[in-house]
């Protein structure tokens, strides 16, 4: 399945994608309609667990989505398995020491670049997919095109970046804008210098690394602004904000109000 996340960013071009919170695989597949390039399977702000996780995967990458995947927490049982269900990437919260961004290379990299454990699961199509045939061509394929994203929503983070998105098995950083505005002091305050500063300095800083960067938005407009400031990925909103906003939009134009 091709990450198109990845391909886009290697061809110099920008992707688009939602974070999926309701946990139906349905309400995936759906987005196959949308234009989106790609769903990010929430297990760490929403009750999925592994069984929900694999089903939206499917689902995503059925309708012809990339399916990236949020871990819940850093250890290596929350990345593994959502690499052996098939997510083509892993973003990881709460990171805030480069100690911790070395435990998750080790934990979502097979060697040399780390230690993931092998076995044939549904990422490599049970041992039967091209790319899966032997063992090496997997492990091979497995780390230049699945995606490793710690989450820059911490001070640690934050004052590590430069380092953390230098490191080898790093493919690139999501921000999460709330907890690290939050966590600088401004809650919401996106355009606090402070804030947007710091937001800046983690694209820059994936940047000159050649990797990937990442933010999250809550609407068009500021999807639009990342763009602008050369994010290569927007995460979009998720489904259950969207799912609430639409009928709270058509009750109230029902009425009249």
């Amino acid at each position: 399945m091709e990450n198109t996340v990845l391909e886009k960013f290697h061809q110099g071009r920008q992707s688009l994608g939602t974070f999926s919170a309701i946990g139906s695989p349905l309400a995936v597949e759906s987005l196959r309609y949308t234009g989106l390039d790609y769903v990010i399977v929430d297990t760490e702000h929403s009750p999925a667990g592994i069984e929900s996780a694999a089903a939206q995967i499917a689902a995503a990458q059925g309708a012809g989505l990339t399916a990236l995947a949020r871990a819940n927490e850093i250890s290596r049982t929350a990345v593994l398995r959502l690499l052996d269900v098939g997510a083509q990437g892993v973003v990881v919260p709460c990171v805030e020491t480069v100690e911790e961004v070395r435990e998750l290379v080790r934990y979502a990299k097979f060697a040399p670049l780390g230690n993931r454990g092998f076995c044939p699961t549904r990422d490599g199509g049970w041992g039967h997919a091209a790319h899966a045939v032997s063992i090496s061509g997997y492990m091979e394929t497995s780390n230049r095109e699945t995606l490793l994203l710690p989450q820059c929503e911490t001070v640690g983070c934050l004052e590590h970046i430069e380092e953390i998105t230098a490191m080898d098995g790093v493919d690139g950083i999501f921000v999460g804008p709330f907890d690290l505005s939050i966590a600088l002091g401004h809650p919401g305050e996106f355009n606090a210098p402070v804030v947007h500063d710091a937001i800046l300095r983690v694209q820059a800083a994936c940047k000159r690394s050649g990797k990937l960067s990442i933010i999250f938005t809550g609407s068009a407009a500021a999807s639009r602004q990342r763009f602008a400031e050369g994010f290569d990925s927007v995460t979009l909103g998720m489904d259950s904000l969207f799912y609430v906003e639409m009928y709270k939009n058509l009750v109230a134009d029902v009425w009249g109000k």
